[in-house]
């Protein structure tokens, strides 16, 4: 809870005051949840709300920083509520509860996953071997729900400067096929492709290679 709710002050203080530079979390204002858990849930949602009343008024376009570089302020909403949806299925997953997103978000979050991945994959020194897929691999997951389309499909190529994906129909070294939720579960390591009744096709060997080489 302290992580999620800090974590939405920083990039509101970020957005607020147009930092171009990074800020340090420990400094953050408001940062710790009320002691002994009294107002706890209303310390957590008011840090949603100063985000989006800081992207508000500083402006959705307005260029601050972000541990990628410069982005438009609005990017932080997005980022924030895809941690927050990880972390939601993290407390679920804690008390035996069931983890429910809708599938459309589930998708955003795998896409907006793979993007920071592509980003940082692109920063490594491509000389060096240990990227999350070799140059000619391949990986394709399928999201089945109804309705996601083709932004429920991706096809992500290993490439001689990092990765690259798209979204769609395509063949690959090694797919995996099952509701978005499942996906994106798997894909964080909230849970294996077996466990969440994934079915997966091709070089099982290659995705537990993507899993132990791309962030948590």
């Amino acid at each position: 809870m302290r992580h999620v709710g800090r974590g939405d002050r920083w990039s509101a203080q970020i957005v607020a005051e147009k930092l171009t530079e990074p800020l340090d979390p420990r400094t953050v204002t408001g940062g710790k949840p009320p002691a002994g858990g009294d107002n706890a849930t209303g310390w957590l949602h008011d840090g949603v709300c100063a985000l989006i009343d800081a992207v508000t008024e500083t402006g959705a376009d307005t260029p601050v920083w972000t541990f990628l570089g410069l982005r438009p302020a609005a990017w932080w909403i997005r980022r924030r509520l895809h941690e927050t949806a990880v972390h939601r299925a993290d407390a679920a997953l804690a008390l035996g509860a069931e983890f429910t997103i809708a599938p459309a978000m589930a998708a955003d979050a795998i896409t907006e996953y793979l993007e920071r991945v592509m980003i940082r994959a692109a920063e490594n020194d491509p000389t060096q071997d240990g990227g999350p897929l070799r140059e000619g691999q391949s990986l394709h997951l399928h999201a089945t729900d109804a309705g996601v389309g083709a932004e429920g499909e991706w096809t992500i190529f290993g490439r001689e400067a990092g990765i690259e994906f798209e979204h769609g129909h395509g063949q690959a070294t090694v797919a995996l096929r099952g509701p978005a939720r499942d996906l994106l579960l798997a894909t964080v390591r909230r849970g294996s492709a077996a466990d969440l009744g994934l079915e997966i096709y091709g070089d099982q060997a290659l995705w537990d290679t993507w899993l132990a080489r791309t962030p948590f």
